[in-house]
């Protein structure tokens, strides 16, 4: 899934809104608003760039590998 900015805007909005209504202390208002940034990064989608150095193992018919070099990625 992708960030949506829309998303992360209105659950702002709403801890916002409570925090200035009183309906929360400093400390779970801290809380609540790390919890929605966490929640909205891990939403998060990684791109990888093709051409990732991999090593591999293995006969014709059945290889096992795994990558050899760092790769470089987006999220979206």
């Amino acid at each position: 899934m992708a960030l949506v900015e829309a998303t992360l805007k209105s659950n702002l909005e709403n801890l916002f809104n409570a925090m200035n209504e009183n309906q929360l202390s400093e400390a779970d208002y801290a809380a609540k608003l790390a919890k929605i940034i966490n929640d909205h990064i891990r939403t998060a989608v990684v791109t990888v760039k093709a051409g990732i150095p991999v090593t591999t193992a293995g006969t014709a018919v059945k290889q096992e590998g795994s990558t050899s070099a760092p790769g470089t990625g987006s999220l979206s």
